[in-house]
């Protein structure tokens, strides 16, 4: 049976979702730091992810993101961005391992500007779209629904911050929580739906095409 996802009507009588705080997330800007921050990532086995780019408007433009690239644990997010040539490594570490998981939804795009922008294929990738369908949700998921499906609670996204400029030296404490949010609810969700590991959809570098 196809189930069906809340609709906008319903999900806005929902209460709010409440996220990540300014100072459970972090944004590397040196080797120290990042190295850190790979090293807590790799130890989460697990972590929520998603990417931003700044948006294109021009017809034809292509998109030169991903510019940040957000790895949430249950209790606080890193935001790496890829302007600082230091996060390169490890960001290559965290993408390809197929020891992390990175779970988060809509991720084949995501998967294509990485591999357009760095080169290289995202491995250990759990789309939780295909979650979903396992359980009978056969359209396109996405946070908000899943969080109103899941928690019966509100997630907020602002279309002023999804189109801001991503790519800019400095994130605003704005960008900086919808950032690390998206990548967080997504872990969230996963956690709150508790399957074994081993009957997740988990995608290698190698069966992406």
């Amino acid at each position: 049976m196809n189930k069906t996802t809340p609709s906008k009507a319903e999900l806005a009588l929902l209460e709010p979702f409440v996220g990540l705080t300014l100072e459970r997330i972090h944004v590397p800007a040196n080797h120290a730091e990042f190295a850190a921050a790979t090293a807590e990532i790799m130890a989460a086995g697990m972590v929520g992810f998603d990417t931003e780019s700044r948006p294109t408007f021009a017809v034809g433009e292509v998109s030169e993101g991903p510019h940040l690239v957000q790895f949430a644990l249950p209790d606080k997010a890193f935001l790496f961005q890829i302007h600082h040539a230091e996060a390169h490594p490890f960001l290559l570490e965290l993408l390809q391992s197929e020891r992390l998981i990175k779970v988060g939804f809509g991720l084949k795009s995501d998967s294509g500007h990485i591999y357009a922008k760095l080169g290289i294929k995202l491995g250990g990738v759990v789309d939780l779209n295909a979650v979903f369908r396992m359980d009978g949700y056969h359209k396109e998921m996405g946070v908000r629904a899943a969080v109103g499906l899941v928690f019966q609670q509100r997630f907020a996204k602002s279309r002023k911050v999804t189109t801001s400029n991503w790519a800019q030296q400095q994130l605003t404490p704005q960008q900086m929580l919808y950032a690390a949010n998206d990548a967080w609810a997504a872990l969230k969700v996963v956690l709150a739906l508790d399957r074994p590991r081993a009957e997740l959809p988990i995608m290698g570098a190698a069966n992406q095409g």
